[in-house]
């Protein structure tokens, strides 16, 4: 049923009390590394700069990426991800609104049009990210990218040092949990880091019955484990956000949404829930956002290393947030 997959369904599970607002996250910068991100209406005026790390040593070769741009896409995924973080909703009245659309954006462009990247890029990326923070009030790391066991132990491990950085700096990096369960110990290396919140996809009560719903495949942390992961879930199916093949003809806009699915969806809409609580205490540190994140969240009831603390509540974090 198609109203089941709208914006709104997820306003309501996760209790977004600024559901009619249209600049919710004033003030707050968030950093996106995905597959870069196209120039849909929708986006118009969020992002401040963009850099791409998967095409800088080679030509641009992808029919997509369009000459003289400042910003692109040749995969969808990013475009996707922005959409549900602080999409304007201008194509739909508002119907696909993103849950914090005054959060403006720093995106990297890391994975390529196969949506396939590198631990040198991501690592590139990341360096990028702490560098602008001289430029930019970054608060916000997005990672919807689900990145496993590296072969390079040396790699792997200067990820996680990387996001170490990203921590000290006072970035609150927000990391997909991966697509790879229902496995034990199936939650993205990047996910498994202590110090990032980690998102699985869980969705309630709705496609109870549905064999795709994304909590059958939400990577799963290990029981027992020292730092039990993922951190919290959000919804991730079916959520209908900007296409990357939205098109203008004649005087309307053919294909300007799609649905996907996965612990990508679901990260954004942990971002946005940040970027309110931000807004609203400024001087909110990450530690802290994580902390309410977290002791906000609502019990589902389900196993811990599929759940973590549960679903994301943006009305108690909110409550919890002076």
């Amino acid at each position: 049923m198609p109203g089941r997959f709208l914006m709104q369904r997820v306003r309501r599970q996760v209790e977004d009390i600024y559901g009619d607002r249209t600049d919710g996250g004033q003030g707050v910068v968030a950093a996106l590394l995905d597959t870069g991100v196209a120039l849909h209406p929708d986006l118009e005026g969020r992002i401040l700069c963009f850099r791409d790390f998967v095409n800088d040593e080679k030509p641009r070769q992808s029919p997509l990426i369009l000459p003289g741009r400042e910003s692109y896409d040749d995969n969808g995924h990013g475009t996707h991800v922005a959409g549900i973080l602080c999409g304007s909703g201008a194509l739909s009245q508002g119907k696909y609104r993103g849950l914090a659309p005054g959060v403006r954006l720093a995106v990297g462009k890391v994975l390529d049009g196969q949506g396939d990247g590198s631990a040198d890029a991501m690592l590139k990326g990341l360096d990028w990210v702490l560098a602008l923070r001289e430029r930019y009030p970054i608060r916000i790391l997005n990672i919807s990218v689900g990145i496993g066991a590296l072969e390079d132990k040396g790699k792997e491990a200067a990820l996680q040092e990387k996001l170490e950085q990203i921590w000290d700096s006072g970035i609150l990096a927000v990391c997909a949990a991966g697509n790879k369960g229902p496995r034990e110990g199936s939650v993205s290396s990047v996910g498994g880091n202590a110090r990032v919140v980690t998102v699985g996809c869980h969705d309630g009560a709705y496609f109870a019955d549905m064999p795709g719903q994304c909590r059958n495949y939400s990577g799963r942390g290990l029981p027992g484990a020292a730092h039990t992961k993922p951190d919290l879930v959000a919804p991730g199916t079916g959520i209908v956000s900007c296409c990357l093949f939205c098109r203008k003809r004649r005087e309307r806009y053919v294909s300007p949404y799609v649905a996907k699915s996965g612990t990508s969806m679901a990260t954004p809409i942990v971002s946005a829930a940040a970027a309110l609580a931000f807004e609203r205490d400024p001087g909110l540190t990450n530690q802290a956002c994580k902390l309410k994140l977290e002791y906000t969240a609502v019990d589902l009831g389900e196993p811990w290393n599929l759940q973590g603390w549960g679903m994301v509540n943006v009305r108690r974090l909110l409550e919890e947030t002076s």
